[in-house]
């Protein structure tokens, strides 16, 4: 099991600084929030490439339905040159009462997931190279010569990971086209709840019986751990990770909280949680 940070809130100056702390203190991962109207997280993303040389950078994450897939390429592709092949780019809907309707971006949640469908084949076929072309609902690419850039230093791709509501066809056939899955689970009552050892073990199963592409798959799930109790995170995330997950995000999203970089910088300190999952 592998496990990264969220950044919350901050800008580029906080990133890097942070980003190097959770190197320094053994994290694997480094992630930041893409919103509507803030702190580029791509330009959050760059500054923490170079200072650091170990940790894997991404979104966490990334609502392309509001995007140009064509720049979400180029940004995504270009951290993964500044970084040396470490970036990782997750996608989903987004939240809509994080901007969208108050920048006159779509909201429809069927519009939105066809959005991300298309945009994902474009980003995904421009990172493959000249000459690529593409036609579809919402998004048309035509074949250009113009200064095309070198594909990702990842390959066959840099890795996609995706929102999937589990329980629900059409998101999960989404995630299993890619590298990723970022679970939601929705309850009897129609909200979400936490994610139980036994739904990582059938959506582990699931992957496994209907991915047809030969590359690695994560199942990454976040929450909160305390770093000084080493025995209550085995007794929470051991189960979780002996079940199949691969990535734990340490998810702190208080953003109000006037102490919340300080908060983080603590717990980043204390090291990320370690499960022994035997020989």
């Amino acid at each position: 099991m592998k496990a990264g940070v969220i950044l919350p809130t901050g800008g580029p100056r906080d990133a890097a600084e942070i980003a190097g702390e959770a190197e320094a203190a053994g994290w694997d991962g480094f992630f930041v929030w893409e919103p509507v109207w803030g702190w580029d997280a791509w330009v959050a993303l760059a500054a923490a490439a170079m200072v650091t040389e170990r940790i894997r950078l991404g979104t966490m994450l990334s609502p392309v339905s509001r995007m140009r897939p064509w720049k979400l390429a180029g940004e995504a592709a270009s951290v993964d040159h500044l970084s040396g092949g470490r970036v990782i780019l997750s996608v989903g809907l987004g939240a809509i009462d994080s901007g969208f309707e108050a920048f006159g971006e779509v909201t429809d949640r069927r519009t939105r997931a066809e959005l991300l469908d298309e945009g994902l084949d474009v980003v995904t076929g421009l990172w493959r190279g000249q000459p690529f072309s593409y036609e579809g609902k919402h998004y048309r690419v035509h074949e250009t010569s113009f200064l095309p850039p070198p594909p990702p230093v990842q390959q066959p791709r840099i890795p996609i990971w995706a929102v999937g509501a589990w329980g629900r066809e059409r998101s999960m056939r989404r995630v299993l086209r890619y590298d990723g899955l970022l679970p939601n689970v929705i309850g009897e009552d129609g909200e979400g709840r936490a994610i139980t050892p036994e739904d990582v073990k059938a959506m582990a199963a699931y992957v496994a019986e209907r991915r047809t592409e030969d590359t690695p798959f994560d199942i990454v799930i976040e929450g909160e751990t305390p770093g000084d109790d080493p025995g209550r995170v085995a007794d929470e995330v051991g189960p979780l990770a002996e079940a199949g997950m691969t990535w734990w995000l340490e998810a702190r999203w208080n953003v109000s909280s006037p102490t919340v970089l300080d908060d983080l910088r603590h717990r980043i300190a204390q090291g990320p949680p370690r499960i022994d999952l035997g020989p």
